[in-house]
């Protein structure tokens, strides 16, 4: 465990991690329910306020920075307001926005999440509402998203493809991605929504439970797992299961289990897949095995998942958790 702290501390500061991906901004609407209208049997909700987070691939760079590394995130938002909310929360967290393209044509993806709740009372989500785009990319602005990666990732220490299916992550940008990523010869990962076929021969990959079902049905196997990592050619397949931990599946290796850190009962899920991935990267460009990466990575989303709202993790708690379950394994080892 002393690795893995020295690396946090040591090598994740030094790192230059490109994600190119889908930009959201995640809105929490926070409001009291007041009465009942007389207009619908509907309770009259009175907005407090309303905070913009990045989530999404901007998530994933938000945890990047969180943790002390550089973040270069390529994507592209609409000129709304909501487009400068997100890039105003990404200045805060010290993201760089250099390489974010401006579409004047789009408006930029949006998912409201309405917070209700009684004075006093723990806000519950009531409702989640989505502003997403229709219309394809246009090609001019394909073509500086691609220019703009490949300005990014020089000198990069691994690329993250951040798919949320909203169109940047097509198969132009994709093979750009793996081209420099075998050129220079550093990891390349990727995080997809239902579309991990669509991205073969990376280095690998974070799927949850529900994208590996969709891919080869209900209660998959540790072997089926494997299969589905040599059909994509990947070099490990991580797959997220919520509070039952984590398997890891490698070449030439035996499939590994990691057990869930934290509370079995979440706070919230927004999010926590973004973090995984920035973790997981983090950890590989740092020279760390899968198996290690991945139980850094472990530790990062029972954190997040404790807070609320789209959350990143700081050092700090990363290196607590991992020390204090470490002990905890101790005591239980000489019980």
């Amino acid at each position: 465990m002393d690795r893995l702290a020295t690396t946090i501390k040591n090598s994740f500061p030094k790192k230059r991690i490109v994600i190119v991906g889908d930009l959201v901004a995640d809105q929490f609407l926070h409001g009291t329910i007041a009465r009942v209208s007389r207009e619908a049997p509907v309770f009259i909700l009175r907005h407090d306020e309303t905070d913009t987070r990045a989530g999404a691939a901007a998530n994933a760079a938000v945890n990047i920075a969180s943790l002390g590394a550089e973040p270069i995130l390529v994507g592209l938002t609409g000129n709304d307001q909501n487009g400068e909310l997100l890039l105003e929360s990404l200045r805060r967290s010290k993201v760089n926005r250099d390489f974010v393209v401006p579409d004047s044509s789009r408006k930029t993806t949006t998912k409201i999440r309405v917070l209700a709740g009684q004075h006093y009372a723990a806000r519950q989500q009531v409702i989640r509402i989505d502003y997403e785009n229709a219309s394809e990319i246009d090609a001019s602005v394909r073509q500086q998203l691609i220019k703009n990666f490949e300005f990014a990732a020089e000198n990069a220490d691994a690329i993250i493809v951040s798919d949320y299916n909203y169109g940047v992550a097509d198969q132009s940008v994709y093979e750009l991605t793996l081209q420099i990523a075998v050129q220079r010869s550093i990891p390349l990962l990727i995080d997809s929504r239902f579309r991990l076929i669509d991205f073969p021969n990376a280095t690998s990959a974070t799927p949850n439970q529900d994208e590996v079902e969709q891919l080869i049905g209900k209660d998959f196997t540790a072997e089926q797992c494997s299969a589905l990592r040599e059909k994509l050619g990947y070099e490990s397949l991580l797959v997220t299961c919520g509070n039952k931990g984590m398997l890891l599946v490698q070449k030439n290796a035996e499939p590994q289990k990691i057990a869930a850190i934290g509370s079995a009962e979440p706070v919230d899920v927004t999010g926590a897949g973004d973090t995984v991935i920035a973790v997981y990267a983090l950890g590989i460009a740092s020279g760390l095995s899968f198996i290690e990466a991945a139980n850094i990575a472990n530790h990062a989303g029972g954190i997040v998942v404790m807070k609320k709202g789209t959350a990143s993790v700081s050092p700090a708690e990363l290196i607590e958790s991992i020390e204090t379950n470490a002990k905890l394994d101790s005591l239980r080892s000489s019980a």
